[in-house]
């Protein structure tokens, strides 16, 4: 059983190193989610001004169309002038030539509006292509390097990985199940240092029977108090 109990505490040692490269592992892997979720924003940003620039284009062509009708109107009323013979319908076409030159210089107005805003939002989207540009030269750059950390943690953590295996055929299935049951209620931690009469783990003191039992190393015990599995770390480097 003494062999044991070192193997459980040597498999917890690798597991908690485990543990912190996974967590290391999946910060870089949110950092690069991160990063992708930036260059994702600007491409959108990007989209929704092209699509308002379709739409202005679009109102800009509708406002051309609408002027050049007017324009047309126009020379046909100035055209019918030379053909009147009263003074009456003269006066009424005179009336509509004039007002549909007001609406006219109201279109024009109007695209030369469209044509300010089209060529204002495509300089924005210049700008914000060059700048998406820039951005992903960058988020590449960062996130080639993280990358590189993780495959430098994966590599690293080879010969952990054998050697927990190794452990993990050693000890007893019953053990080992405890052990992980441990290890998910225990926030990771199933196996603690008992020391000068306490335990480790939830730093409670152990009764003395207990505590005393565990230098024969005869038996698997755990802490009365939260459960943990203990070992004498000191007992076993002077053993």
């Amino acid at each position: 059983m003494r062999k044991n109990l070192k193997m459980l505490d040597e498999l917890q040692a690798i597991d908690l190193k485990l543990d912190g490269v996974k967590g290391e592992k999946e910060a870089f892997l949110q950092a690069m989610a991160v990063l992708e979720g930036n260059v994702a924003e600007a491409q959108s940003g990007i989209a929704e001004r092209n699509a308002e620039l379709a739409a202005l284009e679009e109102e800009k062509q509708g406002l051309e169309e609408t002027l050049a009708a007017e324009t047309e109107n126009i020379a046909r009323s100035e055209a019918r002038l030379k053909e009147i013979k009263t003074q009456k319908e003269y006066q009424a076409v005179s009336k509509e030539i004039a007002t549909a030159k007001k609406l006219k210089a109201e279109l024009e107005e109007q695209v030369l509006q469209k044509i300010s805003q089209f060529d204002e939002l495509k300089g924005e989207i210049a700008g914000r292509e060059e700048n998406l540009r820039a951005l992903e030269e960058n988020v590449d750059s960062q996130k080639a390097e993280l990358q590189a950390n993780i495959e430098r943690l994966e590599a690293d953590t080879v010969s952990d990985v054998t050697a927990r295996e190794a452990a993990v055929k050693s000890l007893p299935a019953s053990v080992i199940r405890r052990y992980s049951l441990l290890r998910e209620q225990r926030k990771g931690l199933a196996v603690v240092e008992a020391k000068d009469g306490y335990c480790l783990g939830c730093n409670m003191n152990l009764p003395p029977q207990l505590y005393n039992s565990l230098f024969r190393g005869d038996d698997l015990i755990t802490c009365p108090h939260c459960q943990r599995m203990l070992v004498l770390r000191q007992e076993a480097e002077k053993g």
